[in-house]
């Protein structure tokens, strides 16, 4: 049985302008041009916007924070960068006049409405809401397509807390001292990221059982965990449960509540497994496919939590607060909060003509969580969410260009709990060993995973079919964020956090 503690920290989402702010003398002598977007008025950041390169067929992505980084080895000071964001007005900047302007602002390009269309009686912010789903699959349909996209996987976790107080044991491997040693063991600050670009393969076909293939370019991650430490640990507790014999069980139980362990061989040696190919820095693709497919249903709208405020118009306030052009396309734009019932707050982005969602913005309102709970000494609250979300038009239809979302919670466990050993028996089972501790933990978690489509083209059911997906990926561990592993690629700009950080 491995343990595993994957838990994470809330990172704030804003730092003062001075930590953005750029000493122009260390930018020359790296050749590397920092600084952020922000709204001109609201003087907010502009997440996941495209900075292009004039004529260069190339250009940057601005992190979360509206952050970027801008590497001028292959550029000149007269080379013009185009700042563009959905429902603001494009901003061309040269790199000369960038490296005395490290911050960037660009204007909202919002009109009135009523000056541009007549209508016959007032809109209804919440039935243009409403359509979008009505209009879903009309307006997003799955083609056969090829997309190079990059990925990003982040996560940070703190244990804020944590206590084992021995009571007993009559198990030899589990005495005081060696509870005590997996106390001070696991690790109380944990960061990991994993960056994946590569070409994704999507087929429109129902009865193809591989409607997405996966074509690596680069696989990256930092995964900040003392190996060596938590192997001895999982390695105890392996050993205990290698060692069962016939009839023999296990059970956990806290209080008056318990539940038996189901050992499976199987299973067992699938990790085992999974760890060998992670020491030989590879994997089995198929699991980054299934998992890439779970994130990409927050693309699709169907999570009725994650997407109230489209299935449940009723819990929301909607204010039509005027429009704009995306690619020669009128938008209404409509900001939401919730009532009582309701969570989020946030703006979405919706075309007049066709009611496609092509753009939203989100995150929890002020006091509203998700799933909260405390019960029996065991407390979970899911009190950080934000979702953004964008999509482009082409050929009729509306495609996913970025998507990130934003989770965080936090958990405390104070409990009594008991490991036991049985064994089956006729009228009564026979109890051969336990352990019971006092059992004190709190955390907090945060986990990101944002997906930008760098370009996509159409393909063929032959393009599709001909392509063989590899049965493993190479990945490349790394102790610290490395710019160079990703030289004349697109990425999305790694946070300040991120490049700060080094494995211990």
């Amino acid at each position: 049985m491995k343990i595993i503690l994957t838990f994470v920290i809330i990172i704030s989402y804003f730092n003062g302008l001075s930590q953005i702010a750029i000493d122009s003398t260390n930018v020359k002598s790296n050749k590397e041009l920092k600084g952020t977007l922000l709204d001109f008025d609201k003087k907010t950041t502009l997440p996941y916007a495209n900075i292009i390169f004039l004529h260069k067929n190339t250009g940057v992505i601005t992190n979360e924070k509206g952050e970027f980084s801008i590497n001028l080895n292959t550029f000149n000071k007269n080379d013009t960068l185009s700042f563009q964001y959905i429902g603001y007005e494009i901003k061309n900047v040269t790199i000369n006049q960038l490296d005395s302007l490290p911050v960037v602002y660009l204007k909202e390009n919002r009109y009135d409405l009523n000056e541009i269309f007549v209508f016959s009686n007032n809109l209804n912010p919440e039935k243009i809401v409403k359509k979008v789903l009505k209009n879903k699959d009309s307006n997003y349909k799955r083609d056969l397509i090829k997309k190079q996209t990059f990925i990003r996987r982040r996560s940070v976790s703190d244990i804020n807390d944590i206590g084992i107080k021995f009571k007993k044991s009559s198990f030899p491997e589990l005495s005081e001292e060696k509870m005590k040693l997996i106390e001070n063991k696991i690790p109380k600050h944990s960061v990991s990221f994993t960056d994946f670009l590569g070409n994704l393969y999507f087929s429109n076909s129902k009865v193809d059982s591989l409607r997405l293939k996966i074509d690596p370019i680069r696989m990256v991650s930092l995964k900040d965990k003392n190996l060596a430490d938590m192997e001895q640990i999982e390695s105890i507790f392996e050993n205990l449960l290698a060692n069962t014999k016939e009839k023999e069980y296990w059970k956990v139980k806290s209080g008056i509540l318990g539940s038996k362990i189901t050992l499976n061989n199987d299973i067992d040696k699938a990790k085992k497994d999974s760890l060998k190919l992670i020491n030989e820095r590879e994997f089995k693709t198929k699991h980054y496919n299934h998992y890439l497919k779970y994130l990409l249903k927050f693309s699709t709208f169907n999570n009725k939590k994650e997407w109230e405020f489209l299935h449940n118009t009723n819990r929301y306030n909607y204010t039509l607060i005027g429009g704009t052009v995306v690619d020669g396309e009128d938008v209404y734009i409509i900001d939401f909060t919730p009532k009582k019932s309701g969570k989020f707050k946030g703006r979405v982005y919706i075309t007049i003509e066709t009611s496609a969602l092509i753009r939203a913005d989100y995150e929890y309102a002020t006091g509203k969580t998700g799933t909260d709970f405390s019960l029996l000494g065991v407390s979970y609250s899911m009190n950080l969410f934000a979702g953004s979300i964008s999509f482009e038009k082409n050929n009729g239809t509306y495609h996913l260009k970025y998507c990130s979302k934003k989770e965080g919670s936090s958990m405390s466990i104070d409990r009594k709990l008991s490991l036991i050993k049985k064994k089956n028996r006729f009228l009564l089972d026979k109890k051969l060993n336990e352990i019971k501790v006092g059992f004190n933990l709190s955390v907090s978690e945060e986990y990101t995973f944002e997906m930008l489509v760098l370009n996509s083209e159409k393909i063929s059911n032959s393009q599709f079919n001909n392509f063989k997906q590899k049965e493993f990926i190479k990945m490349i561990y790394v102790d610290q964020f490395d710019d160079k592993l990703w030289e004349g690629h697109s990425i999305i700009e790694p946070t300040l956090q991120m490049r700060a950080y080094k494995k211990q």
